[in-house]
């Protein structure tokens, strides 16, 4: 009878514990290339929501100066209301009351003409 010695009854071959450690192996590669294609898809996504974000913000910044020049324009022209509206009413009164009589009297020779 034989003895049996140290790596005997071993079981040989692509099966058992070599096998499986192969597979999950072959497994985390596959992991690992998944994981690498979601992180370079997120980094480009990242990166143009970057440019778009500079690109609001410089709209913004138009925005912001073109309200500010509208607010002096708008200022200049309340304060110039505020100095008509200061002047005398009996004034501003005679010339809408001359205005309207002299088209009337356009109106009237037009008409008589005809």
């Amino acid at each position: 009878m034989r003895r049996a010695g140290l790596g005997e009854g071993v079981p040989r071959g692509n099966y058992g514990y070599a096998g499986s450690g192969y597979r999950a192996c072959e497994e985390n590669e596959r992991l690992t290339e998944s994981l690498r294609s979601k992180v370079s898809a997120i980094k480009s996504l990242s990166i143009e929501i970057g440019h778009e974000v500079e690109h609001q913000n410089k709209l913004l910044a138009e925005m912001d100066s073109q309200f500010d020049s509208t607010t002096g324009f708008l200022g200049k022209t309340m304060g110039k209301l505020k100095i008509l509206s200061r002047g005398s009413q009996t004034k501003l009164f005679c010339y809408m009351t001359l205005f309207s009589l002299f088209m009337f009297f356009v109106i009237y020779w037009i008409v008589k003409l005809r």
